[in-house]
């Protein structure tokens, strides 16, 4: 099949789509909107919260009180709000009663805060991945399935153009029968230096921040933005870049799970990871292979904190490999086919994305709110994303104990191995009380 042929026949059959799905502005009715966690990411969301006309932003929470105040200044110049402040998100779900949250804290913040605002009665925008342990998306799941909330989570690929054609592209069979799947996300790097710990800025409260995990001595590689790569908060570039990817497949596939999981990786570029009084490297591999073996195909994951990927014509993406050819759906390069037969041209699209991001909160935003409006299952819902975050969390799993596990996926269970399913779920620091599932 050519490109001019495969447009005419993707038009016909409404494969491709032209414009996003934006929510239209309603005049009167706005949300008494409340957001957690205000650094950048939170602030990103916020901002198409209120482009939406439909948000009122009534109380920002932050540990940092800093940013706090920054935060708040910039709401009332974006649109006259003056939201009130709170240190702890407890204090504000108790006064405020907002009707909508946003939770755009590290990882091992997600669940207890989402289980807070659910419990106050609010609907709930939280990032991805839903938890840090499988058994706390679980235990979000099912407070999300008791409320009677929506719950979206931050997998705005679902709704993004290039991605919503591709699926239907992949979907129509152009690609043939698909027997593997190959995702990855691949950058620079080289070899870490520890960095000397340090006091937190004033107005901070980092014993907070740490929460139910972990207390390490403050450090500047952890934070703002570093935490992503400390395995006491998150789950490295598998929780962050491989939830994305792995969710793409389950997109595809109508199979919910796989059956086994396989991960091997190490420092072996980055040097073994350093955490003394005095200072500290960050702990998560530098490379990782994880492999996903499904009913009808095999999906890998890999990703490499050096050497880029400029071997191949892609660094960030998913591999398709069908019986008619190769499909690639990346990020800022859209998606592109790769046919067999070389009689046959690729077929391409452009990416359509929100810049600078580079992403699609708005789309993803519109949804959002048109599914609490109308009572219906958000396209990122937490039924959905809670698949797709067990992934990578069973990843790590396989990663710390040094084999395969077996995964009951109708159950949530790895079968016969102790060790591994005691990583199910961790210990939490005193006082807080690791969630009931």
């Amino acid at each position: 099949m050519n490109r001019r042929t495969f447009l005419q026949v993707a038009a016909n059959a409404g494969i491709l789509v032209q414009a996003p799905f934006v929510l239209a502005q309603k005049p009167g009715r706005k949300w008494r909107i409340a957001l957690v966690g205000s650094g950048w990411w939170g602030k990103t969301v916020l901002k198409e919260a209120i482009a939406s006309g439909q948000c009122k932003v009534v109380a920002l929470c932050d540990v940092d009180a800093s940013a706090l105040e920054v935060a708040a200044d910039q709401v009332t110049d974006l649109n006259g709000d003056t939201p009130k402040t709170y240190l702890d998100y407890r204090e504000l779900l108790e006064k405020e009663k907002p009707e909508i949250v946003i939770i755009a804290t590290p990882d091992h913040w997600h669940a207890l805060q989402t289980l807070a605002a659910l419990k106050s009665g609010s609907h709930v925008f939280v990032e991805k991945p839903t938890g840090h342990t499988v058994n706390e998306s679980r235990a979000m799941l099912k407070a999300s399935r008791e409320s009677g909330r929506i719950v979206q989570v931050g997998l705005h690929r679902r709704l993004g153009p290039h991605h919503v054609n591709a699926m239907k592209f992949l979907k129509s069979r152009a690609v043939g029968e698909v027997g593997m799947v190959r995702i990855f996300a691949h950058s620079g790097g080289g070899v870490e230096k520890p960095q000397r710990n340090s006091e937190p800025s004033e107005g901070m409260n980092w014993d907070m921040w740490c929460g139910p995990a972990p207390k390490r001595p403050f450090n500047g590689k952890l934070h703002p933005g570093g935490w992503r790569n400390f395995l006491d908060y998150a789950n490295g570039t598998l929780g962050d870049w491989g939830v994305h990817w792995l969710d793409q497949v389950l997109m595809w596939t109508e199979e919910k799970y796989p059956k086994r999981v396989y991960s091997t990786g190490g420092r072996q570029i980055a040097g073994a990871p350093v955490l003394t009084e005095l200072e500290q490297t960050s702990d998560a591999p530098d490379h990782q292979v994880a492999v996903y073996d499904f009913e009808k195909f095999t999906c890998i994951w890999e990703h490499r904190r050096f050497a880029e990927n400029n071997a191949e014509k892609h660094r960030i993406g998913a591999y398709f490999y069908g019986t008619k050819g190769t499909l690639h759906i990346g990020w800022q390069d859209g998606w592109t086919f790769y046919p067999n037969r070389d009689s046959d041209l690729q077929v391409h699209e452009s990416s359509q994305l929100q810049q600078p991001e580079g992403h699609n909160l708005k789309i993803l935003w519109a949804d959002f709110l048109d599914s609490i409006e109308s009572k219906r299952s958000p396209a990122a819902g937490i039924e959905l994303a809670h698949r797709s975050s067990v992934l990578p969390l069973l990843g790590m799993i396989s990663l710390k104990v040094g084999r395969s596990i077996q995964w009951d996926g109708a159950n949530e269970q790895i079968v016969g191995d102790a060790a591994a399913s005691a990583l199910l779920s961790r210990p939490y620091r005193a006082p807080y009380l690791y969630p009931k599932i």
